[in-house]
C-alpha cells in the first residue's frame, strides 16, 4: 500500500484505509460482544464501539452500532476531555461514566473510553457504550420522578489508572447493583474490546508508516460532510414543519413539533413549540436528542456514505431548555427513548413534505418497547429484559419489515435464552395477523408474545409501552399500525409505564404495534394481497373490506 503523506492522500488508499478503520471498530464490537456476561449485550447487541482521533472526534463506527451511541459518542468523549485533558492521559487508562447528560440520556448505558498511544504520544481513543443489566436503584423504568432514584451515577472518573484498578470504584459498582457479576462483567467486556481496538490502531499504523491518524482522520471527516451537504443540497430549500402526539404519561399526551429549515447545503432542525418536560422519567436529554435527529436523517437523504463526525456537520438541532427534548437535571430520564425514538417519525412528518419519496412511514417499534422482569430465581437475583420489535413503517417503494427495530436497531434476544436465566416461560411468540398498516405498501406487522412466571417468589415487571393510544401513522395516504397493549391474566396491566407487580402462574400477553402504510390501499396490486392472504399476514375480512379484493 502507498505511503500516507502528512498532506494529501489519494482515494484508493483513502478508501483502503477509511474500509480498514471500519473493520477495527467491527472487531472491537465482536470483542465486545462474545466476551460480554448478559444478554442484553450478547444476545440483544445493545451496544456501540467507535474509534476517534486525538481531538475526540470520530473516525469510524461499527457497522450495526445503537443509532444513539453512536451520535453521543464524540459528544461524551468531549465532556470527558474538559474534564481530562489530553495530557493528562496515560498508557493503561479507563474512563468510564453513566451520567446522562454527558452520555447517552440514561443511568443503564456506561461509556468507556481508552487512551492510545503510539511512539509515546496520544493518536485517538477507543470507546464504546454497552446497556447494563440494571444500575440499581428502583430498576429500569419510566415512573420515577427524579434521576437520583433511578440508580448510581457515576460521573467520568477512571476505572484503571495506568493499568491499575480503582478499586474502591469496583466496590461502589459492585455494592449498588442487583446482578453485579453480570454489570462488571460487560465493563471489562469493553475494556477488552477498547484495548483490543488499540492494538489494532497501532498495527495499521506500523503497516502504513503512519505517525497518528490525523491526516487520516481529516479526509474521512472531510469527504463525509461533503457528501452530506450534497444532499442536503439537493432538497428544495424551504421549511418544512411537522407535529405529533405520542400517549404520553398518565393520559397526558406528549407533543413534538418541529420546523425543517433548508438553506442550501445546511439543515437546521428546530424542535421548539414541544413540550415540557415532565416529572415522569421519559424526557429525553440533549445528547440523546440530537443523536436520533441527525441518524433518521442521514439514513434518508445519505444513506450509503460511511458514518463519523463530518456526517453530521451540516445539521443544527435546536430544542429548548426545559422542554421533553432537553430537560433540566434532575430530571427523571429512564425511559427517556420512549419520546426520543418518536423523532424519527416527527421528522420524517416534516421532510415528507420536501422528499416523500426518501422516507418511510411511521415505524411501530418507534419507540421500542421493553418489558423488564426483576425478581430472585434459583437463589441468585436476575434482571431480564425483553427487547422485542414493532414493525417499521412501509417504504416508497415496498412493504415495511416485520418485527424489526427502528430508528434504533438493537436485535431481538433468543427466548431460549430468556428462559434459562429468569423464570418466564414462553408460550407463544407470533405475527399479529393485520397489524401492518394498510397501504399501497404495507406497514411491517408486529407481534404477540404470551409468557407464564414460574418459581415461587414475586416478580417486578416494568413496563415501557406507547403506541396504545397513538399508532404509528401512515403515509401518503397510509393507514396506521396496529396498536401496542399489555396484560395480565387477561386485565389490562396496571401501568403500560411502570411497574407492576407479578408472581407464579401470572400470563402475561404483550402485542407490539405494526408499521404504517404508504399509498393508498386501492393501489395495492392483487399480486401482493394474494401473496399476504397465503401468508396470513392479512385476514380474508381485510382483504375485502380494506382493500377492495375481488378474488
Amino acid at each position: 500500500m502507498p505511503k500516507v503523506e502528512a498532506t494529501r492522500i489519494d482515494p484508493i488508499t483513502l478508501e483502503i484505509l477509511w474500509t480498514r478503520l471500519i473493520a477495527i471498530a467491527d472487531e472491537t464490537a465482536t470483542i465486545l460482544k462474545r466476551t460480554s456476561f448478559s444478554p442484553t449485550v450478547r444476545e440483544s447487541n445493545d451496544y456501540s464501539c467507535v474509534l476517534f482521533d486525538e481531538n475526540g472526534d470520530t473516525v469510524a463506527e461499527n457497522t450495526i452500532g445503537i443509532p444513539s451511541f453512536n451520535g453521543v459518542m464524540s459528544r461524551a468523549l468531549k465532556s470527558i476531555l474538559n474534564l481530562y485533558p489530553r495530557q493528562n492521559w496515560r498508557p493503561g487508562d479507563v474512563v468510564i461514566t453513566n451520567d446522562p447528560w454527558i452520555a447517552s440520556g440514561h443511568l443503564l448505558d456506561i461509556t468507556c473510553v481508552i487512551p492510545i498511544f503510539y511512539r509515546d504520544k496520544l493518536v485517538g481513543f477507543s470507546g464504546s457504550i454497552a446497556h447494563m443489566a440494571d444500575m440499581g436503584g428502583s430498576g429500569w423504568a419510566s415512573d420515577g420522578r427524579e434521576v437520583y432514584e433511578e440508580g448510581i451515577c457515576i460521573p467520568p472518573l477512571f476505572l484503571y489508572k495506568e493499568g491499575k484498578p480503582n478499586e474502591d470504584l469496583i466496590r461502589i459498582l459492585r455494592g449498588n447493583v442487583r446482578v453485579p457479576d453480570e454489570v462488571l462483567g460487560d465493563v471489562h467486556a469493553q475494556i477488552a474490546a477498547g484495548r483490543a481496538g488499540a492494538a489494532l490502531l497501532i498495527e495499521l499504523l506500523e503497516e502504513n508508516g503512519i505517525a497518528d491518524i490525523s491526516p487520516i482522520s481529516r479526509e474521512i471527516q472531510d469527504k463525509a460532510e461533503q457528501a452530506m451537504r450534497k444532499a442536503v443540497a439537493a432538497i428544495s430549500d424551504g421549511e418544512y414543519r411537522h407535529e405529533m402526539q405520542t400517549d404520553g404519561y398518565d393520559g397526558e399526551p406528549i407533543e413534538l413539533k418541529v420546523k425543517v429549515t433548508v438553506n442550501g447545503d445546511q439543515l437546521v432542525i428546530d424542535f421548539a413549540g414541544s413540550s415540557p418536560q415532565i416529572g415522569h422519567a421519559i424526557n429525553v436529554p440533549y445528547n440523546y436528542t440530537h443523536a436520533y435527529t441527525c441518524f433518521p436523517v442521514k439514513c434518508a437523504i445519505d444513506p450509503l456514505t460511511p458514518r463519523n463526525e463530518g456526517s453530521y456537520r451540516p445539521f443544527t438541532v435546536v430544542a429548548p431548555e426545559g422542554s421533553i427534548l432537553n430537560p433540566l437535571f434532575p430530571a427523571p430520564v429512564n425511559g427517556r427513548h420512549l419520546v426520543g425514538h418518536f423523532l424519527s417519525c416527527v421528522v420524517y412528518g416534516a421532510l415528507a413534505k420536501a422528499i416523500p419519496d426518501q422516507i418511510i412511514a411511521d415505524s411501530g417499534s418507534a419507540p421500542q418497547q421493553y418489558t423488564i422482569f426483576n425478581g430472585t430465581w434459583r437463589d441468585r437475583p436476575y434482571s431480564t429484559v425483553l427487547t422485542i420489535c414493532g414493525g417499521m413503517g412501509a417504504r416508497p417503494t415496498d412493504d415495511g419489515l416485520s418485527c424489526t427495530s427502528f430508528p434504533s436497531n438493537v436485535s431481538v434476544g433468543s427466548m431460549e435464552i430468556t428462559e434459562a436465566v429468569s423464570p418466564l416461560v414462553v408460550w407463544r411468540k407470533e405475527l399479529l395477523q393485520d397489524s401492518g398498516g394498510a397501504g399501497k405498501y404495507r406497514g411491517g406487522l408486529g407481534q404477540v408474545i404470551e409468557l407464564e412466571i414460574r418459581g415461587e417468589g414475586p416478580v417486578q415487571m416494568s413496563l415501557m409501552f406507547d403506541r396504545v393510544d397513538h399508532p404509528a401513522s401512515g403515509t401518503a395516504g397510509g393507514a396506521a399500525g396496529g396498536a401496542a397493549h399489555a396484560s395480565v391474566n387477561g386485565e389490562l396491566a396496571v401501568s403500560l409505564k411502570g411497574r407492576n407487580q407479578v408472581g407464579p402462574g401470572d400470563r402475561i400477553r404483550l402485542q407490539y404495534s405494526g408499521g404504517g402504510g404508504f399509498g393508498f390501499a386501492d393501489e395495492r396490486q392483487t399480486k401482493l394481497i394474494e401473496k399476504d392472504l397465503l401468508n396470513e399476514l392479512i385476514s380474508k375480512e381485510a382483504a375485502v373490506n380494506v382493500y377492495q379484493y375481488k378474488g
